[in-house]
């Protein structure tokens, strides 16, 4: 058995969000994600691994490229292997508990909205390939309003 207080394992970083894995175990982690206002997640997959996200406290939305959706605490989400997704964090902190699970946790990773310097990798590039016949990758966003 592992046990652990997830207010006592949030750290905080004003520049960028921390990931803080507490224990690997089988075939995947368990990790403590810690969000500032504001902070958003590169958009990227993790192609040989489920991901599943449990909202503590604070709260944000989570997009894909065919939807996006409202994080409120309580609440959790589930991505499966090879879904490409971004997290952008509301107006307060956020805690998040995350649970990994598959063959590879490596993550291939797209783009990141609010780091201008961020560079992709080459195997990044090559995992995202762009379409015959352009030069840039074109991500498009679904985006709704809820009532």
């Amino acid at each position: 058995m592992r046990v652990f207080n997830l207010t006592r394992e949030q750290e905080w970083n004003p520049k960028r969000h921390v990931e803080k894995i507490l224990d690997r175990t089988g075939a995947g982690d368990v990790s403590v994600a810690c969000w500032e206002p504001g902070q958003v997640s590169p958009y990227h997959c993790h192609p040989d691994a489920t991901e599943i996200y449990f909202c503590f406290e604070g709260g944000g939305q989570m997009r894909t490229q065919s939807e996006t959706i409202d994080v409120v605490p309580g609440m959790f989400v589930v991505h499966p292997a090879g879904e490409v997704h971004e997290y952008a964090n509301g107006p307060h902190r956020t805690l998040l508990f995350r649970v990994r699970y598959g063959a590879d946790m490596r993550a291939h990773h797209a783009q990141w909205r609010d780091n201008p310097s961020w560079k992709q990798s080459e195997a990044d590039a090559s995992y995202y390939p762009p379409p015959p016949g352009r030069r840039q990758m074109k991500l498009t966003w679904h985006s709704f309003s809820r009532a």
